[in-house]
């Protein structure tokens, strides 16, 4: 699977963006897929992912209520709907897919990336 996200840019606290990440080798509806992110200086983190069977999606608490995951089967392109953003939320976001949503969350599974896509929210 190859996976090329896009998207990100500098928005100012409260503002919106919506990251966009185009996947080929693999139709996505197939397997899990989902976004995480890494600020300046920390860990790379979990933000939202799902299986494209109807089953909910996955949020990191500290993104829940502000963004939303969604994909688009004919695109095979899964979206970050990012609202309410605030300065806490900068960082390089990258998309990823895997055979399941634990299995993303997993850092020691295998799972494939794409690479990243900046996103400055200033205050």
């Amino acid at each position: 699977v190859q996976l090329q996200a896009s998207g990100g840019g500098l928005v100012q606290a409260g503002g919106s963006l919506r990251l966009s990440c185009a996947a080929s080798g693999r139709t996505v509806s197939t397997i899990a897929t989902g976004w995480f992110r890494q600020a300046a200086g920390k860990e790379r983190e979990f933000v939202a992912g799902f299986l494209w069977n109807g089953a909910s999606a996955t949020y990191a608490d500290s993104v829940k209520g502000r963004f939303t995951i969604a994909g688009d089967n004919a695109k095979n392109t899964v979206y970050l709907q990012m609202n309410g953003l605030k300065p806490e939320d900068t960082a390089v976001y990258y998309c990823a897919a895997g055979a399941t949503v634990p299995i993303l969350q997993n850092p020691s599974a295998r799972k494939y990336w794409g690479q990243g896509t900046l996103v400055t929210v200033s205050s």
